[in-house]
């Protein structure tokens, strides 16, 4: 196991750790929670920084990396319908793409598919997506529309994963 995947294992630890912080007592708790975002946010960044610098790239990498981001944002997710921050139908939405992507890519793997890397588009949407939950957590007027942009764009992305997915395995 590389450094990029030992980073990665990392991330899917911290998703238990950002429900306590979230749901903990302390006034301090979106402090915690959002240190615990960031921590993952980083560690999703260097993963990726140096399984390509270093062509540290894995056929388990390739598996875990966006499991463990979708796993930390189906966690948010769950939090901001638990604490009644977000509506159903926009968590509905957010779950079922996540789902959707996670169960899709483990079939096709699992059947000797080639499975798409990270591209420019899903990263641009994990920034949009941890912009959106910052404004969620600490209530800004803008976290609704936010929200909705992030939900957009996040099928937009889909939409690029499945034309790479076409064109790798042709």
């Amino acid at each position: 196991m590389n450094l990029p995947n030992v980073l990665t294992m990392i991330r899917l630890g911290l998703v238990p750790l950002y429900f306590i912080a979230f749901f903990s007592d302390s006034s301090w708790n979106m402090a915690y929670a959002l240190g615990i975002l960031a921590l993952a946010g980083l560690t999703d960044l260097l993963d990726g920084y140096l399984a390509r610098k270093y062509n540290w790239i894995t056929p388990l990498g390739i598996i875990l990396d966006p499991l463990a981001d979708k796993l930390m944002m189906l966690a948010v997710i769950l939090s901001f319908i638990l604490d009644g921050r977000i509506s159903w139908w926009a968590a509905g939405l957010l779950i079922i793409r996540d789902v959707a992507m996670i169960v899709v890519s483990a079939f096709f793997h699992t059947r000797g598919k080639r499975i798409v890397p990270a591209v420019w588009w899903g990263k641009l949407t994990t920034v949009l997506y941890y912009i959106t939950v910052v404004a969620i957590m600490f209530k800004w007027k803008i976290a609704i529309a936010l929200l909705w942009s992030t939900i957009t764009m996040s099928f937009i992305t889909s939409f690029v994963y499945i034309h790479k997915f076409r064109a790798i395995n042709r």
